[in-house]
């Protein structure tokens, strides 16, 4: 697998995926963790605790700032599996990784069937180092 660590971390959980792109500035509660975009497929859908794969973020800068503070709350996805890297989405993990110590570990896999394939698995265990990604099954 060809995925890319945008944020280190280790965690399983739940898959969740989104049909469509989400902005976490607008679109997400941190306050719930639940999709508030009125226009989104899944609103209402609750991703705390999940590994969420969505294909991109959507949107503003201020995006990292709400998923910063979901991550302090407890409310945020326990990882996110992108299929491209979004700069705006690995940033606020970050800073909260920084910030509070919490992992929300972030990666890109860049090939769209092996995302697929992923995200229709019922859990699975995610180890993002700085050199890999190893994204299975829970044994």
């Amino acid at each position: 697998m060809s995925a890319r660590s945008l944020v280190h971390g280790r965690i399983a959980g739940p898959v969740f995926k989104l049909d469509d792109p989400l902005s976490f500035w607008g679109g997400f509660d941190s306050a719930s963790g639940k999709v508030i975009d009125r226009f989104h497929p899944q609103h209402g859908a609750c991703l705390s605790g999940s590994i969420l794969f969505m294909e991109r973020g959507r949107g503003s800068s201020s995006g990292a700032s709400v998923l910063a503070e979901a991550i302090r709350l407890g409310t945020a996805p326990a990882a996110i599996i992108l299929l491209d890297a979004d700069a705006i989405i690995a940033t606020g993990a970050l800073v909260a990784q920084m910030l509070y110590g919490i992992d929300c570990p972030v990666a890109a896999i860049g090939d769209e069937a092996e995302w697929q394939r992923l995200s229709a698995l019922p859990r699975l265990d995610i180890e993002a180092r700085t050199d890999a990604v190893r994204i299975t099954p829970p044994a």
